[in-house]
């Protein structure tokens, strides 16, 4: 890949709960994991059960450098961070970064509670590779690598959640899930600042609309609502996310044909899915 594109791999497209077996063989069961390289630079959005093949993919790559970035610390984005296996070894480098939302307990704080007894047998210190933590605020600009730039806003969840938008080399991408869009039908500012002109935006594609009216409040949206947010912001290539483990593939590929009817050229996220801008 030229150092001037970006590459998007998803490894987990599901939420709330890790759903395999024979239904979901096409789309996969994993929760959220994205793996985006911005020329030499890796960065994985969500550590989500998905984080765990990722891991596994980079055993034999040699020395690893990853910015690794969480939406919020709800389980089905997290679960897969103590089975990261870059972060146990001692070549590698992790930054882990996450926006502090409602709570005062910092990344780490939160991430050591997760990976302790009686929730789990081996403490984040185990972890033997150069690990830092950093927290932000929702709404930052941050700089992880010279001219890698990566913008962040709050987004509409139970607890707080953060989108992201990274810039590489004039290209664009955002990564917006885990929010619920305006009831009135209204677009979100935050989310469609994150999404204005992307090459490629993820977005939070939950409920149908049918489902969203039972359970609104939830802080999850619709593909529709994410055709309307990509329409308006100019986006590239919109990919449907966060999928309801209820649905098997059968109602995926409804949802693929809708949303694809809708607008042209929409994708729903499946587990191994690589796009290249």
């Amino acid at each position: 890949m030229a150092d001037d594109g970006i590459l998007v791999r998803i490894w987990g497209a599901r939420g709330s709960v890790p759903c395999p077996g024979p239904k979901t063989v096409r789309y996969g069961g994993e929760t959220a994991c994205v793996e985006l390289r911005c020329g030499p630079h890796l960065l994985v959005f969500d550590g989500g059960s998905g984080i765990r093949e990722l891991g596994r993919s980079l055993e034999n790559a040699g020395p690893v450098e990853a910015d690794v970035f969480l939406t919020h610390f709800h389980l089905d984005h997290i679960l897969g961070l103590p089975f990261f296996k870059p972060a146990y070894g001692p070549d590698n480098r992790v930054h882990l970064h996450a926006a502090r939302l409602d709570s005062s307990l910092s990344l780490k704080t939160i991430l050591a509670r997760m990976m302790s007894p009686p929730l789990f047998p081996v403490p984040i210190d185990m972890y033997r590779a150069d690990v830092d933590f950093r927290d932000f605020v929702a709404g930052d600009r941050l700089e992880p690598h010279p001219g890698l730039v990566v913008e962040t806003r709050p987004l509409d969840h139970p607890g707080g959640a953060c989108g992201y938008r990274v810039t590489w080399q004039g290209r664009s991408f955002a990564y917006v899930t885990d929010t619920e869009h305006p009831r009135d039908g209204s677009l979100d500012p935050n989310v469609q600042a994150l999404m204005a002109g992307a090459d490629v935006a993820i977005y939070d594609a939950t409920f149908t609309d049918d489902e969203y009216e039972v359970y609104r409040g939830w802080g999850h949206s619709t593909w529709r609502a994410g055709v309307r947010a990509a329409d308006a912001a100019g986006v590239g290539t919109l990919l449907l996310f966060h999928h309801d483990p209820s649905h098997d593939d059968a109602a995926m590929d409804r949802i693929a044909a809708d949303a694809d009817a809708a607008r042209p050229g929409t994708l729903v996220a499946t587990d191994g899915m690589v796009l290249r801008r």
